[in-house]
């Protein structure tokens, strides 16, 4: 498996839907960030699937060194 590419070094700030899924790309190939479009298919890397319960706006991780995947934790800050 290979490490994620850094999409971002800023979170983006996204509107969720309740009770929609969304995929999360977590290999950073995507060309649709922070949404998986497939790029991942070879990297050993899958994307994260969820849905949330209520309508509400979020913190994507770029950077994709997240410890709470798929919402931004500020790891982004220690990226050189």
């Amino acid at each position: 498996m290979e490490n994620p590419k850094v999409a971002g070094k800023t979170p983006m700030m996204v509107e969720l839907e309740s009770g929609k899924a969304y995929a999360w790309c977590a290999c950073g190939h995507s060309t649709n960030q922070p949404w998986c479009d497939g790029s991942h298919k070879g990297t050993g890397i899958s994307p994260v699937v969820f849905k949330v319960e209520e309508n509400k706006k979020a913190a994507m991780c770029m950077c994709k060194k997240t410890d709470n995947a798929p919402y931004c934790d500020g790891s982004h800050a220690k990226i050189d």
